[in-house]
């Protein structure tokens, strides 16, 4: 009998919550109720009344939103049924079988029809009651646009071996499978990490939360994957290796004369040998930092690597470039000012650098340290790490002193002059 109860509690729990309805659709005359627990100073009143007035949230029949109760599965699919738009896919339905007879299973139905999540991801049920998850909600609204627009679909898969900025991506955390639908979710804007560079995968979220979200998403999905700045920094990493030409007015440059159109990802991830065989190093990418002081950071991977805390001076006149570069040593004399003259390049000779992201992301730099004395590099052992070099922001002037040009062995990437 106990279990009847708990059984009935939780169906009109749904349904009072959502509706025990498919939603139609049909918002206009929805009305706007005030919650006692959403107060005119609540960061999330404008998304909840919203969310409220399009009928996509209900309160509770005691005058309260609960806008810190966690959201379950079944909840948002049934949010994200009835806020989409597009067309609905040939996904086939009714496939969970713990959805028979429950307040959500129709519009869940409609969740998998619109693309947002598919059974496969499912195999042993649904489990309608269970806490969403960051990670699963980034996958559903990425999905959920990539099922209605081929270049989303296109952007996860240039992001799928992308720097992701988020602390989980080097401190773990992060499958590498998420990569392409939390850097969408970050490009688009539709979530955003913590303030201390983490994205939370694991962590749920709340029903104030989720109408914020929705809202969002109302905008992305009718906007185009290219117009986000950010989305296509981290989808041009994900291809190259850098974000030159999405965060610079940069181009490549034609080489003396001919068609040949160089790019990034013509240097990286090819092992070349330092100057007076002290080793060999392999470029892997190259990201720019578009900040004008450390407080006016334009681009999300400016603001991986640049805080209050940074040990370098933010020039108004250049451009802060990361490289993530490796290293293995022929012997262990390579101290700092060797390291400096590695290449005779300004590039890949970067400077170490520091700041507070370092440590909250977990990032792997070049350290500030004597590198012999505090023994950062040693005989035959492979270091990786990122270093400092700066880009003039003026196209065709030059990387560090070295004129416009990265050279490796014998390959050459030119930037800065247009074609």
């Amino acid at each position: 009998m106990n279990d009847l109860k708990k059984v009935t509690q939780l169906i009109l729990s749904g349904a009072l919550v959502f509706g025990m309805f498919p939603f139609t659709g049909n918002t206009s005359q929805a009305a706007v109720a005030s919650f006692k627990d959403v107060p005119t100073s609540h960061w999330a009143k404008a998304s909840i009344d919203a969310a409220v007035a399009k009928g996509y949230f209900k309160g509770y029949s005691d005058g309260t939103f609960k806008p810190g109760a966690t959201v379950t599965r079944a909840e948002f699919a049934v949010l994200l049924a009835r806020v989409a738009k597009g067309t609905q896919g040939t996904e086939k339905t009714n496939v969970f079988k713990d959805l028979t007879g429950h307040w959500s299973e129709v519009e869940v139905n409609r969740a998998v029809s619109f693309g947002f999540l598919k059974s496969s991801d499912y195999p042993n049920g649904f489990k309608p009651g269970t806490a969403l998850t960051r990670e699963e909600m980034a996958k559903w609204l990425s999905s959920g646009l990539a099922a209605q627009d081929e270049d989303y679909k296109q952007a996860l898969k240039d992001t799928e071996n992308t720097l992701v900025p988020v602390a989980e991506y080097y401190k773990g955390g992060l499958k590498k499978a998420a990569y392409p639908y939390v850097s969408v979710v970050l490009g688009t804007g539709l979530m955003s990490g913590y303030p201390d560079g983490t994205f939370g995968p694991g962590k749920t979220t709340t029903r104030a939360e989720a109408a914020v979200i929705l809202s969002r998403y109302e905008q992305v999905q009718k906007s185009k994957a290219t117009s986000y700045r950010d989305l296509n920094e981290m989808r041009e990493v994900g291809l190259t290796g850098t974000n030159l030409i999405s965060a610079t007015p940069y181009v490549y440059s034609k080489m003396y004369g001919t068609n040949i159109v160089n790019s990034f990802d013509r240097i990286t991830e090819k092992p070349f040998k330092l100057r007076n065989n002290m080793g060999t190093m392999t470029i892997h990418r190259m990201v720019v930092a578009d900040a004008h002081t450390k407080k006016d950071i334009k681009n999300v991977y400016g603001k991986m690597f640049i805080d209050k805390e940074y040990t370098h001076p933010v020039r108004e006149n250049y451009y802060d470039v990361f490289v993530e570069a490796t290293v293995t040593p022929n012997g262990d004399n390579l101290n700092t000012l060797a390291f400096l003259n590695l290449t005779g390049n300004s590039l890949t000779s970067g400077y170490s650098f520091s700041s507070g992201t370092v440590e909250s992301y977990g990032i792997p730099n070049l350290p500030e340290k004597e590198y012999v004395k505090d023994g950062v590099f040693k005989k035959g052992i492979t270091k990786r790490f990122w270093m400092l070099a700066r880009l003039n922001r003026a196209p065709g002037g030059p990387i560090g002193s070295d004129g416009g040009y990265i050279m490796v062995g014998k390959d050459m990437a030119s930037f800065g002059f247009p074609m």
